[in-house]
């Protein structure tokens, strides 16, 4: 047997070993043990420290110039080990064990899907998609009100299954290049595509982080999510109707750029949509977790990829068919390029990725230690469940709505459907009221260097803020048969 062979063949099984362990132990990650409080204890209080720590160099990340997920990876590692050790003096390492492989699967889970549709985002970035998208907005010379409402409008649907960063450096990078000349329409274009953004994903287990968790738990099914589809709508038209009147009314000049898509865009645009499409029946039908619906896309866009390849010295150019719409002779020293996949998957953002391990396992030791519970039994024990959502919703205006939810979930709260559609609405919606509250608003933030600003989006704060508690009103109203 090749050797090489022989070396990939065992660190296959090596990596395999772990998952038996897995099926043979039980994997709920809600349900990890929880045998001794340390509440008290001094490892609890270092877990605090460190967390408390590692967020605010995580928030600090402009400041510091140090990547958020440096920091959260590093204190998870370190308050793990000071649980782990404990339990080790006590003759328990097993249980403290099994709760870290438990969280982990929960990460791996999480990261499984988003490193998908991450993939799928690049490959479609690559083959022209989305500059295709913005030219074609371009050249229609709309208004700037106009634009206004279309990037908003697509900024709410298109959050919906991709993720809501992306959403918005696409459609901000449109405002910035159609407002060069107007700094307040690219402000509050930005503005409206974050809330825009935020609202949409907020509607679907596609669009956003904290949605994708409650699925993955099976707290709600699929199709119940869309309940939230008015409310939502509220939450993006009010603040949307007041900024309408503040956006200028003139018109940008006209744009004579043509769309230039690469070989093979579509079929990635439809492998994409094809994906999803097998994620969610996967999972209604055949119970499977979401992960495994994407990485079966994976495997169809890998294969795709394969074909690009295999036939790229059949073409002259990526932008034959394109030359030959134009009918126009393709440039000497244009040159095809495979399209390898691995290097979509290499440019995915794995400063969030990460990010998230270390997020989801410091809250998940939290819950380990007990803190949790003790949190568990004032929000929904001593106050009503939708004044504790409500403010849970607003403080992920501070705090990543992912890891709020994950630390609610690891409470395990006895809530109605209507509460965690709630719970739901609140906590993707209410990162709209800071710039800093939302992958959306820190994506413009670093991307819009004139206009659009932290202070700027907080002067719309009070606006936000009512559609925030009109969204709330609403989903009482069109769903109170769930309360």
């Amino acid at each position: 047997m090749n050797s090489n062979l022989l070396k990939f063949l065992t660190l296959g099984l090596l990596f395999l070993l772990p998952l038996v362990s897995f099926a043979g132990e039980g994997t709920d990650v809600l349900n990890s043990p929880k045998p001794i409080s340390l509440t008290s204890h001094i490892v609890g209080y270092l877990s605090i420290f460190v967390t408390v720590l590692a967020y605010i160099a995580a928030m600090s990340e402009e400041v510091l110039e140090l990547r958020k997920s440096k920091p959260m990876v590093l204190g998870s590692s370190l308050v793990w080990f000071a649980i782990c050790i404990y339990y080790s003096f006590q003759g328990e390492a097993k249980v403290a064990a099994l709760a870290f492989e438990s969280n982990l699967l929960a990460y791996i889970e999480l990261f499984l899907f988003i490193l998908v549709s991450m993939t799928y985002l690049n490959a479609m970035e690559e083959r022209g998609v989305f500059d295709a998208l913005r030219i074609w907005l371009l050249n229609r010379q709309y208004s700037y009100r106009q634009l206004f409402w279309i990037t908003g409008v697509l900024a709410f649907l298109l959050s919906t299954v991709i993720s809501g960063m992306a959403i918005a450096l696409i459609l901000g990078s449109v405002a910035a290049a159609v407002g060069k000349r107007n700094k307040e329409f690219v402000a509050l274009a930005c503005l409206n595509i974050v809330v825009a953004s935020n609202a949409g994903g907020s509607l679907s287990p596609l669009g956003g982080i904290s949605t994708l968790f409650v699925w993955q738990n099976k707290i709600l099914p699929f199709y119940e999510f869309f309940t939230l589809a008015v409310p939502c709508m509220v939450n993006f038209l009010v603040p949307a109707v007041v900024m309408h009147f503040f956006v200028p009314k003139e018109t940008p000049a006209a744009s004579t750029s043509k769309i230039w898509l690469r070989r093979g865009s579509r079929v990635v645009i439809f492998l994409f949509m094809l994906t999803l499409s097998i994620t969610v029946w996967s999972n209604i039908v055949l119970q499977l977790p979401p992960a495994a619906g994407m990485m079966a896309g994976l495997g169809l866009l890998q294969f795709f990829s394969y074909y690009l390849t295999k036939t790229a010295h059949e073409v002259k150019s990526d932008f034959a068919h394109v030359y030959q719409l134009f009918q126009v002779e393709a440039p000497r020293n244009n040159k095809k390029q495979d399209f390898d996949i691995f290097k979509n998957i290499s440019t995915v953002d794995w400063d969030t990725l990460l990010f998230f391990y270390g997020a989801m396992m410091l809250i998940g030791a939290l819950g380990f230690i007990g803190y949790l519970d003790a949190i568990a039994h004032f929000l929904f024990g001593s106050i009503s469940p939708t004044l504790a959502n409500t403010i849970i919703g607003l403080s992920s205006a501070f705090v990543d709505n992912g890891t709020l939810m994950f630390a609610v979930l690891s409470m395990h709260p006895d809530l109605v459907t209507g509460q965690w559609l709630l719970l739901t609405l609140t906590l993707g919606v209410g990162g709209s009221l800071l710039a800093i509250g939302s992958a959306p608003g820190v994506a413009l933030l670093g991307l819009i260097k004139e206009g659009y600003s932290f202070a700027f989006h907080m002067r719309w704060t009070p606006v936000i803020l009512l559609g925030y508690f009109a969204s709330i009103a609403v989903h009482f109203w069109v769903n109170a048969r769930y309360f």
